[in-house]
């Protein structure tokens, strides 16, 4: 089986970033299959543009634009590339750079995809930060994935104390129904619960209001769309359940902190 070195991904790579402890990769995957290998060190695959199928021991995954996916130390997978452009944004975390931080590395451990929203929205920042690359870019870095660790570390051990039933069915359809006209009362008749409780609680599991998470989901969305060259800002808008494109814009750069031209902009290069 094949063992990847610090920065070794299968494909052409177009910019490599060193930091102490972190390696960030951008790179184009070029083989239609990849056999079964594994990688030094701990790191984190964030699809930018096309798709790839990519299994392990347990499950596998189908991974289009927008899908984050979290590999520990030495996990085996293998990648299937369909035809087409396919763009992957990597980033490695050597055990001294966690272990530097006091950070507990049995709490991220294992294979995993992640959908949480507010996770992939922070790695999109991490990525702007990499074609930025001011000064302040590096600490920039590390601060948004201390976030990413964090927030990981949470949702395992919300898990471990099981939250009740509702929350993944919840969460589920926010997921799938985002960009429709959704009320409080449809969700609290599906569920079976209260609107008061539901509303109350709601902010418990995740940290938010219904308002924020939902547009943490359409800024998500959009942000895997704008890797079509061929969709319009206003067809975007669309899909992604916003008014108009101007409330998209408005939104999007609430969120990200930049327009979605500017985004286009530095994800082409």
């Amino acid at each position: 089986m094949n063992h990847l070195k610090k920065g070794e991904f299968y494909g052409q790579t177009n910019q490599t970033i060193h930091l102490d402890g972190l390696t960030l990769t951008d790179t184009v995957y070029t083989q239609p299959k990849v056999d079964w290998h594994y990688h030094e060190h701990a790191y984190f695959t964030f699809i930018l543009e096309g798709n790839v199928i990519e299994g392990n021991k347990k499950e596998v995954y189908h991974c289009p634009a927008g899908t984050l996916l979290f590999h520990h130390w030495q996990d085996a997978h293998y990648n299937i590339k369909p035809e087409g452009f396919t763009r992957g944004f990597h980033v490695e975390i050597e055990k001294s750079w966690v272990d530097g931080l006091f950070l507990k590395a049995d709490n991220i451990q294992g294979n995993m995809n992640l959908s949480d929203p507010a996770l992939k929205l922070l790695m999109y920042k991490i990525f702007t930060e990499t074609k930025i690359q001011d000064p302040t870019s590096p600490l920039s870095i590390q601060g948004l994935l201390l976030d990413v660790l964090s927030q990981m570390a949470e949702g395992r051990q919300s898990l471990l104390h099981k939250n009740p039933s509702w929350v993944a069915t919840i969460n589920e359809i926010l997921n799938d129904q985002f960009a429709d006209n959704l009320t409080l009362g449809f969700l609290s008749e599906t569920l079976s619960i209260h609107p008061v409780h539901l509303s109350r609680d709601f902010s418990k599991y995740f940290h938010c209001t219904f308002g924020e998470y939902i547009r943490k989901l359409k800024v998500q969305k959009s942000l895997s769309l704008l890797s079509d060259k061929r969709k319009q800002l206003t067809d975007i808008a669309f899909e992604c359940g916003f008014a108009d494109q101007s409330h998209f814009i408005r939104c999007f750069k609430q969120i990200n902190g930049m327009n979605p031209s500017a985004y286009r902009k530095i994800l082409f290069g």
